[in-house]
């Protein structure tokens, strides 16, 4: 019986493998990267290695063994067919009868276009008969926080989110879940809504920011059309801003605030605030 982490080299993927690593040997862990170089650090460890693309169905072909639990993480090119993708990995994990198959999704709450993907695969996986857990992530301290060098040059926050507020947790938080589903027993079947258990809104983001840098950060609140246009200004390629404006819309509406408890349940501990990610971050 293997644990197989699909996306091994990716930020999630990576902090999944390292806690594996601190609860089952390493023999027991398989991690699927797209290139051998990938994973050589990780071989060196004595995790088992698998060479694999999304968008090459035939390298998945041979990789499950009756038994295995998966770990399925979202590929990362949002617009593309992602739920074709997924489909590559979930085919062949129920052609060799997999004892659990869990796959990071999106909040149950979340309409945005963002969510598409999401829904068109938990229906993939539920209609295949596979066990499944479904892992809804809510919305990463990282996703700002890696993303500080325009707030700082600019001294604002800008987000069309209005008052809304965000229940993120750190990547590291999100990974733990999955562990402990990956590790534990009687999540069969089980869908879990996962969040941070502070929600916060850019008001208070902007003001932590501002208090932790020593440079007054505003709280730039505009409109979903104009944050479209201040994001293809600077750079960002079709249809990302579009996207991007959209998550900023559901903000808005509540439906990133995650109220569930779900994902300090399944850790065994608080999440981590948000204060905590942006002083990382500030360090570098």
């Amino acid at each position: 019986m293997s644990i197989v982490v699909t996306g091994a080299n990716g930020h999630l993927g990576r902090h999944v493998v390292e806690q594996l690593l601190e609860k089952v040997p390493a023999d027991q862990v398989t991690a699927v990267v797209r290139t051998p170089e990938k994973g050589a650090d990780l071989a060196e460890r004595g995790v088992k290695i698998a060479v694999a693309d999304y968008n090459t169905p035939d390298t998945f072909d041979a990789l499950f063994a009756a038994g295995d639990k998966v770990l399925l993480i979202s590929g990362s090119e949002v617009g593309n067919d992602r739920v074709g993708q997924h489909k590559v990995v979930i085919n062949p994990a129920k052609a060799a009868g997999v004892a659990l198959l869990a796959y990071t999704s999106a909040p149950g709450s979340l309409t945005a276009a963002l969510a598409d993907d999401h829904r068109g695969t938990e229906k993939v996986l539920l209609e295949s008969g596979l066990p499944y857990v479904l892992l809804r992530n809510g919305w990463y301290h990282e996703n700002y926080t890696e993303n500080l060098a325009p707030v700082l040059q600019y001294n604002a926050v800008t987000h069309a989110a209005g008052e809304g507020r965000v229940s993120s947790a750190a990547r590291a938080d999100y990974a733990a879940a999955a562990v402990a589903v990956l590790t534990g027993e009687g999540h069969e079947n089980k869908t879990y809504e996962l969040g941070g258990d502070v929600a916060w809104s850019f008001a208070e983001y902007a003001a932590e920011l501002s208090r932790q840098s020593g440079k007054e950060i505003a709280n730039n609140a505009v409109s979903a059309e104009d944050l479209v246009g201040i994001l293809t200004g600077a750079g960002l390629p079709e249809p990302l801003p579009a996207i991007l404006a959209g998550v900023d819309t559901s903000i808005e509406k509540g439906e990133l605030a995650i109220g569930s408890g779900d994902l300090s349940r399944l850790t065994g501990r608080p999440t981590t605030p948000i204060a905590e990610s942006i002083g990382a971050a500030l360090k570098g």
